[in-house]
């Protein structure tokens, strides 16, 4: 039976939270006309299952609720297997954790460059002056950008990131536009000067020779290279961004974990895979069902699009008890899904762990305690997470 669900108007840190716990024991397979009409799964058997199967579930078609990808396709995650394999197959040795464990110092640096102006003052926006800035920077050696290309992203990226958020779409065209832009402008600079493949992602796409006649090997498209240099520009910088807002409000909440891990730093890796169970940035990734399928019982039909709801599975009860508390080496805390399942796993989860664990152990130390001072503002679909968190920050 098909059943309807509404997408909350407003948002709090706990608003979202409440749908999914009432849908994933009511209604766990449930659907909405709203932002182009699709399919919400709550529970995290069902979220896991089909994040894993791209036989009977595309990414092809859109890959996020709600859809927004207007200027082009953008390797690898919109192309399924086997078609999206060489692009990551070229970018997955450069974000494997012995390649991403270097740069720790050149990030923690950038984090502590970054909060020294709210530390002098005591305040700022968390978010907005802090972690919407550093990730960029962190993301931007990855990637070895001149410094003019550099500024750039520390420019357009967080304006793409608003046009999304704010569902403004000739804004989000446009914006969009620039960093197609600065893609071909710096596949032009690996073109004429590569780098080696071992250090450098555009350097290894372009090398990549796929099986061709007569035994020749052929280059990926040049398109789909700009494509997947447009995707990789910012697909590091939102999450980092929205999740550690979540880890400041939360110890803001919570002074006494801030004292807690402040006293013993061992802990955070614990609590950085916590924290990314507790506040998934994104709500979840969309799927499309291939052809006529039941989920859950529930009959989907060929051509819808669902949204796999990470941010409820990896509080779904039935896997993680009592899951709105904060529990240090919580069992099957292996099983959470913020960096998804299958084929489109996260690529840089080694480096996001690396940036949340240093960006935490810098917060934690440089203050006693951290105060909100002022208006939360909360992001849309398909982020989870406040944007802005005026806060004290009390050394």
């Amino acid at each position: 039976m098909r059943r309807e669900f509404e997408v909350a108007a407003g948002e709090d840190a706990d608003a979202s939270h409440r749908t999914y716990e009432r849908l994933r024991g009511a209604c766990p397979v449930a659907h909405t006309d709203a932002l182009g009409g699709f399919w919400m799964l709550t529970r995290h058997e069902d979220v896991a299952r089909v994040a894993a199967d791209a036989g009977h579930f595309t990414t092809q078609v859109q890959n996020v609720v709600p859809k927004v990808a207007y200027t082009g396709r953008r390797p690898p995650l919109h192309l399924d297997p086997p078609e999206h394999t060489p692009y990551r197959a070229a970018l997955n040795p450069l974000l494997a954790a012995d390649r991403v464990a270097p740069l720790e110092p050149v990030v923690r640096e950038l984090v502590r460059a970054e909060l020294q102006p709210l530390l002098a003052r005591g305040s700022g926006d968390l978010c907005g002056e802090w972690s919407a800035r550093f990730p960029v920077r962190a993301f931007a050696r990855w990637m070895n950008l001149d410094a003019m290309l550099e500024a750039q992203l520390m420019s357009a990226g967080p304006e793409f990131i608003r046009s999304v958020q704010a569902f403004d779409n000739a804004a989000m065209k446009d914006t969009s536009l620039v960093l197609y832009d600065m893609a071909r402008t710096l596949i032009r600079q690996r073109q004429q000067e590569p780098l080696s493949v071992d250090d450098d992602p555009v350097s290894a796409l372009l090398a990549v020779r796929l099986p061709g006649p007569d035994g020749q090997g052929l280059s990926l498209p040049e398109e789909m290279i700009v494509g997947t240099v447009r995707q990789v520009l910012v697909v590091g910088i939102v999450a980092p961004m929205v999740m550690m807002g979540s880890i400041g409000l939360h110890l803001a909440r919570h002074p006494e974990l801030h004292e807690q891990l402040r006293s013993d730093l061992s802990l955070l890796p614990a609590a950085v895979e916590e924290f990314l169970r507790l506040y998934t940035p994104y709500r979840g990734f969309a799927r499309t069902a291939r052809e006529d399928t039941k989920i859950g019982g529930c009959p989907v039909a060929a051509g819808e699009a669902i949204a796999l709801t990470y941010a409820s599975a990896n509080r779904d009860e039935r896997l993680f008890p009592d899951p709105h508390a904060f529990i240090l080496d919580r069992p099957h805390i292996g099983e959470h899904l913020a960096f998804g399942r299958g084929p489109h796993f996260c690529a840089g989860a080694h480096l996001a762990r690396l940036e949340l664990r240093v960006a935490l152990e810098e917060l934690l130390t440089s203050t006693r305690r951290i105060e909100v001072a002022g208006a939360v503002a909360w992001c849309p679909y398909p982020e989870i997470g406040p944007y802005c968190l005026p806060v004290k920050l009390v050394a």
